[in-house]
């Protein structure tokens, strides 16, 4: 039986001497408001995404709609890489997102994306922070 990873992925960040230190993260808690968010979009600062990828048979539902710094959605990318990988390699066949969000913001501060084979204890787990 594989054990399979736990991944912590923190965007954006500078290796400071001990360890990873944030770097200055960008403040989205005014981001209360979809025309808010879509107007950060036409600005280049927020990417329309799916919270549950697409690529793994998220919906392209209104509720499943999230929005992302750019940065965040090329870590998440990576992310859904791997899921794909050990989906077609039958090591998982589950899956759940959840997005923590902060205060009244819809931009969520943190993106969770937990995996797992059925019946199985061992599970992957990546933790994306957002702002």
């Amino acid at each position: 039986m594989s054990i399979l990873p736990s991944l912590f992925l923190a965007i954006p960040a500078v290796v400071m001497a001990g360890g990873l230190a944030p770097a200055k993260r960008p403040d989205f808690s005014a981001v209360t408001s979809v025309a808010a968010a879509r107007k950060l979009v036409a600005d280049g600062y927020l990417v329309e995404s799916l919270a549950f990828p697409a690529e793994l048979g998220g919906p392209p539902d209104k509720e499943n709609i999230i929005y992302l710094p750019p940065a965040v959605v090329t870590t998440r990318a990576l992310v859904i890489g791997t899921l794909k990988r050990m989906s077609r390699d039958g090591s998982i066949d589950r899956m759940k997102v959840e997005p923590d969000y902060r205060g009244d913001s819809i931009v969520p501060a943190r993106l969770r994306m937990t995996a797992w084979r059925r019946g199985e204890k061992t599970k992957f787990e990546a933790v994306i922070e957002v702002w």
